[in-house]
Order: C-alpha cells, then structure tokens, then sequence
C-alpha cells in the first residue's frame, strides 16, 4: 500500500511538471512566433504570470463558489450526530483540524472535499449518500475525502486546471495570429512555424488528457490513504460498489466541478468505460478502484 501511495504521488507530480512546461513552451512559442531576439521568453514569462495569477485566485475562492454551485448547506449537528462523529473520529486519527461539514440534497450518493489547506477546508455529502451506506461505509468515504485535503489535492487541481486553461488561451492567440498573418510572414524561421502550428492545434488536447490524468491519479491516491486511515479497506469498496449501482444520476454537478466528486457523476449506473473515455474520464473506472482496495 504505501508503495502504491508513493507511485501515486510521484506520477501526479510529474504530470502536473508536463503540463507546466506544455503551458510555459506555448507561452515561448507564441512570443517566438509574434517577436524575435528575447520575445520568446517574454511569452514564456507571460504564460507563467497568467498562470499564477489565475491560481492564486482560483484556490483561494473556488471552494466557496463550489460549494454554492452544489447548493450545500450546512450540516446541523442535532440532524446528522454520526456525519459529525465520524469525520471527528478520523480527523483526530490522521492528526488534522475538522473541516466544515455541508449536506447537499441530493438523491444521487456523492460527496467532495474542497479548500485550500486543511485549517480552510469543507467536506460535503449528498442525502443520498447518508442513506444507502452503513457506518462503515460512510466512514470510507469520509476517510477518502479527508485525504483528499491532508493531500492538498485542491492545490494540485487547482494549479493543473488553470495550466490547461493557460495553454488553450494561448493556443487561441496563436491561431487568430496565425488566421490574421500576424508574426514571422517571411521566412527566417520555418521550424519556430512548423512546431506553432503542431502546438496550437494539439497542445490543448494533450493538455486536457494530462489534467484528466492527474485527477484520476488523485482518486487512487485518496482510496489508498483513506483505507489506510481507516484500517479497514472493504468500507470504501463497499461503498464504492453501492454508488455504481445507483440509478440516481446528478442534478447539482457539471463539467467544472465533475473532478471533485467521489465517483463522476455524468456516468450513468451500468454503462461500460471504453478506451477513449479513459483518457478523457476526471475518475478511474469504479470496479478498477474497487478491484484494488479489495486486494489491500
């Protein structure tokens, strides 16, 4: 398990590494392409700047806009004592302050963890949620979530979600420079064209798959440390394997926020995962996730 966690935390870093140099090399480009001499790193300073900033502003506020977008209200104690229970429970085992706690009516069983460090953080679960596990299954799902913020994985969404903006914004620049005849017309450099025309048309796709792969890498490394916080694996594949089985499909979730839930919440109970939507999934396949926390 603690090999697995290791190979997980490694990968996301590097993947998270790609997509920045992906962002920092088209900001290079297209300041290569519309100047000369220093105009490339120009770009490339550029590119990073916009990216900072964006971060910056992102992880410090997404989490309030989540959780409104999702219509989470505040869990009452009173209503839901073992909701409370449980995340104290387990924030004491993994050494971390408690989050706040959200409740989202909603009959599809979710739930996501949001905040930028654990002293800011929430966790909100759905109705639906809270009615079809036992005690030990909510517990693995709490467990997962609570990784997800000891491991700052709000951060590392954060900052790979606004690297792939960054890279199709600017590979939106490129292609209207390149429609209006801006840049290097003639000659003096036919390889700096060659490669802006490659990037500006793939570099967001490559950009996207590598964003959806960090997330999914995220998810395994939430099942492996939620399970080892708990001691007790089968409550998350419990869990897990009740969700799949849902006929309930999301009504709160979108595009923007798919990659925060526990499971994705576009994919309908009993539909097969083919290759291509692999590469294009925010989570691993849920019997894939199962499969491994069975084997713990």
């Amino acid at each position: 398990m603690y090999e697995q966690i290791t190979r997980n935390k490694i990968r996301s870093f590097l993947l998270v590494f790609v997509v920045l140099v992906l962002a920092g090399g088209m900001g290079w480009l297209l300041g290569a392409w519309l100047g000369s001499g220093p105009a490339g790193w120009v770009g490339l300073a550029i590119a990073l700047g916009i990216a900072a900033v964006m971060s910056f502003v992102s992880y410090r506020y997404g989490d309030r806009l989540v959780l409104r977008v999702s219509r989470a209200v505040a869990a009452d104690r009173e209503r839901y004592p073992k909701l409370h229970n449980l995340v104290e429970g387990l924030t004491i085992a993994a050494g971390m302050p408690k989050p706040d706690l959200y409740v989202i009516e909603e009959p599809a069983p979710n739930a996501f963890a949001t905040g930028r460090n654990p002293e800011n953080s929430s966790v909100a679960v759905t109705t639906g949620l809270l009615e079809i596990t036992n005690r030990v299954e909510l517990e693995g799902v709490l467990a997962h979530e609570l990784s997800h913020i000891k491991n700052r994985d709000m951060l590392v969404g954060t900052l790979t979600a606004t690297l792939v903006g960054v890279v199709a914004l600017i590979s939106g620049w490129m292609r209207r420079a390149m429609f209006w005849g801006g840049g290097r017309r003639k000659g003096g450099a036919p390889v700096v064209l060659i490669v802006a025309i490659v990037g500006a048309i793939l570099a967001p796709l490559v950009a996207q798959m590598i964003r959806f792969a960090v997330s999914r890498r995220r998810e395994y490394l939430a099942d492996a440390d939620g399970a080892l916080l708990t001691r007790y694996p089968p409550g998350l594949a419990s869990a897990l394997r009740k969700i799949s089985q849902s006929q309930n499909q999301m009504r709160v979730a979108n595009n923007a926020t798919a990659h925060l839930w526990l499971n994705q919440p576009s994919r309908a109970a009993g539909e097969g995962v083919t290759a291509i939507e692999k590469l294009f999934s925010t989570h691993p396949p849920i019997h894939d996730r199962i499969k491994i926390l069975e084997e713990m």
